[in-house]
């Protein structure tokens, strides 16, 4: 079996989450995210029709085939929480919450923009606490 490296368009990479959904999900949660202190940094894009390398876009309209999402929520103390999410159904969750507390999150199988919103709440509680507080 040949082994594929992510370069360029990868047409057996399945489609499972709308990225424009799952940008309406992140913007529903980053107007409230200010009461709890915490701030969500501009959105980017990678376009899956780009050549490669592949820049990252803030300007949806600039990006044809959005294969991946990206958004960074900062918050008290230097706590980060980056967040990039892949149509195919995963993300790259990584966090910073203190000196000796950082690391990755698991994140498969999410299957569509409404699931992606609820482990985002759940990440953001873990990074952040309940910033319904």
């Amino acid at each position: 079996m040949e082994q594929r490296v992510g370069v360029g368009h990868d047409p057996f990479v399945e489609r499972v989450v709308d990225l424009d959904e799952a940008a309406a999900a992140i913007a529903e949660r980053a107007a409230r995210w200010p009461a709890a202190g915490l701030r969500a940094g501009r959105l980017t894009w990678r376009d899956e029709a780009a050549p490669w390398p592949q820049q990252l876009e803030t300007d949806r309209a600039l990006v044809r085939d959005p294969d991946s999402l990206g958004v960074l929520v900062s918050g008290p103390a230097g706590a980060e929480l980056s967040v990039v999410l892949f149509r195919g159904g995963w993300a790259d969750v990584d966090f910073v919450a203190g000196l000796e507390d950082a690391g990755t999150l698991p994140a498969s199988g999410i299957g569509s923009a409404a699931a992606f919103g609820t482990r985002l709440d759940q990440w953001v509680r873990i990074v952040f606490g309940d910033p319904a507080r």
